[in-house]
């Protein structure tokens, strides 16, 4: 069974609000005891943080559906409801994580960075929260809001500073693990290795972190063999080496079209025109092997300007040199970067004293309003209740959307839908309640002016 994952889809359900609760204060000689009822809790988060212990996705694609729990409703005696934990997912550092659009809506680097995939629901007000001078006693409360929900891509790139290209079988493992501490798979077959191997190297003062990409063949950004699988890894390096194979007898292979054949594919694969690149002539401890590179290493730099370096991950010659100039690289690199980074300015733009925050739009003969409070209020009221009916339409009329309705040109009966088209509120509109808080002279839970509606 496969123990590394670099890509997953995660179906995040946060938990929703708990409910407001409706209660008066009940006590022996306090008849006028007054509205107690408190507020629901929040519904949890769906959470994905960066952890250094985590490497894979694996536990994800095991287990994609994750549901947060729903806040606990308020009860009465002011007693709010608690608030449901969140579910927290570790990642890898180096995720990315896309909506089913492909939009890019995080890329989590740096242990502990966190980005909640999925809202929990804010708890329903209890009917002491919405008592006021006019409102005495309501005899409703709000309902908990519903959490969101999202399908998410998480797609691991790996996080190195200098990526080792190559055909399988080239030593790229070999070099891993003679340059740094990482102990990967090595075996004189194609495609020993599986997962893309780290390992950290100190040359001088520099330390930086280098990565081999498994499985590169002529037609990998095609899906042949491994690369197009593990290409993304190679995304954020600063710099490429390829690791050339000298002593291959494979017909048809020679140091050059194996670094035009690689080069071929990551043109294909895009976006990785800009990194320097290096070239190691790898297995130089083969006497015709060593003849070969001396013959190739001038051809190269002539064609292409790039530094070539003759290896041998066996003898450990060569393998200094080659250290110090990725080193080098990495550092010209990082302060490249240092200086381009600009600090960043939070623009705040305050919203217009007038933004109403809804819009209303003509569909056919029925309206749409869209606005985040609008839909929010709708999804809040108990409809079984009419005083909770009357307070929405209170709410709403104060807003500005019945008035926005009529210069929309809607009429009394035409069809009315708050929210979006898949999770819309219809109602028939009938403009005969007037706006203006109940006086509260109608028993409670009721609303007169809903009698003839």
């Amino acid at each position: 069974m496969a123990t590394f994952v670099d890509s997953a889809v995660i179906h995040a359900v946060a938990g929703d609000g708990g409910n407001g609760c409706a209660s008066v204060h009940r006590e022996k000689f306090k008849p006028l005891g007054g509205p107690d009822g408190a507020n629901g809790g929040r519904g949890g988060d769906v959470v994905l943080m960066v952890d250094h212990g985590t490497s894979s996705l694996l536990e994800i694609q095991r287990a994609p559906h994750r549901k947060a729990a729903n806040g606990r409703p308020g009860q009465g005696d002011h007693r709010n409801g608690a608030d449901a934990d969140d579910i927290v997912v570790l990642v890898p550092e180096g995720t990315v994580v896309t909506d089913s659009r492909g939009k890019v809506l995080a890329d989590l680097v740096g242990h502990g960075t966190r980005f909640i995939a999925a809202y929990g629901g804010r708890g329903g007000l209890g009917n002491a929260a919405l008592a006021n001078k006019r409102r005495k006693a309501p005899g409703f409360a709000l309902l908990g809001e519903p959490g969101t929900a999202a399908d998410l891509t998480l797609e691991l790139k790996t996080i190195a500073d200098v990526g080792l290209v190559g055909f399988p079988s080239a030593g790229k493992s070999s070099l891993v693990s003679v340059l740094s501490s990482a102990r990967p798979k090595i075996a004189d077959y194609p495609f020993t290795t599986l997962i893309p191997n780290l390992g950290v190297v100190k040359a001088g003062d520099t330390i930086f972190t280098v990565a081999d990409v498994p499985g590169l063949i002529p037609g990998a950004s095609q899906g042949k063999g491994l690369g197009l699988e593990f290409l993304r890894h190679v995304e954020r390096c600063l710099a490429l080496v390829h690791v050339v194979d000298c002593a291959t007898l494979e017909p048809g292979r020679d140091p050059v079209s194996d670094i035009e054949a690689i080069e071929a594919e990551l043109a294909e694969y895009g976006g990785l025109e800009d990194r320097p690149r290096l070239v190691a002539l790898n297995k130089c401890d083969v006497p015709e092997a060593s003849e070969l590179a001396d013959m190739v290493a001038e051809q190269i730099t002539a064609e292409h300007g790039w530094p070539v370096f003759k290896i041998s991950t066996i003898a450990h010659t060569g393998l200094d040199t080659l250290s110090y100039a990725m080193a080098n690289v990495v550092a010209i690199n990082r302060a490249e970067q240092a200086a381009d980074e600009q600090p960043q300015v939070v623009i705040v733009r305050p919203k217009a004293v007038d933004d109403s925050g809804f819009e209303v739009r003509p569909e056919g003969d029925a309206f749409r309003v869209i606005g985040a409070r609008p839909t929010r209020w709708v999804r809040q009221t108990d409809f079984s209740n009419d005083e909770a009916v009357g307070y929405l339409a209170d709410r709403l009329a104060r807003l500005g959307v019945e008035d926005e309705l009529f210069k929309k040109g809607a009429k009394p009966g035409a069809t009315v839908m708050i929210g979006d088209e898949d999770n819309a509120v219809v109602f028939d509109w009938k403009p005969s309640i007037f706006a203006g808080e109940s006086t509260g002279s109608s028993p409670r839970g009721t609303d007169a002016r809903l009698e003839d509606w």
